[in-house]
């Protein structure tokens, strides 16, 4: 990964507090395990800015990187690298992931 795309990335995480990376975007997802975390957190009411990795192939390979984590999607919280579909879909079903968003400081819609 190039240093350009480390920092354009790493920019990316820091501005925004929630931030996945998927395949394609919210309203036409293009993989299932991004279209999971995209229900989960529309579910929850989370706002949150999302990056389809499928626009740019440097941004694709060098989030695994950045990450060190080798699957998409991939959930940035606060700066901070939450998981992929199966982490995201676990802490959502034993509602660990309401508590992590709400200890973070974001905002949920009332369930």
């Amino acid at each position: 990964m190039t240093d350009d795309v480390h920092k354009s990335l790493e920019t990316a995480v820091k501005a925004n507090d929630v931030l996945l990376f998927m395949k394609g975007t919210p309203t036409f997802p293009q993989c299932g395990f991004s279209s999971t975390v995209v229900q989960v957190l529309d579910y929850l009411g989370v706002e949150y800015q999302a990056v389809n990795v499928l626009e740019d192939q440097d941004v694709r390979e060098g989030i695994k990187s950045f990450s060190q984590w080798p699957t998409i999607p991939q959930l940035y919280v606060k700066g901070e690298f939450v998981g992929g579909c199966d982490i995201i879909k676990e802490m959502f079903e034993n509602g660990e992931l309401r508590e992590f968003m709400t200890d973070k400081g974001i905002e949920l819609e009332a369930a």
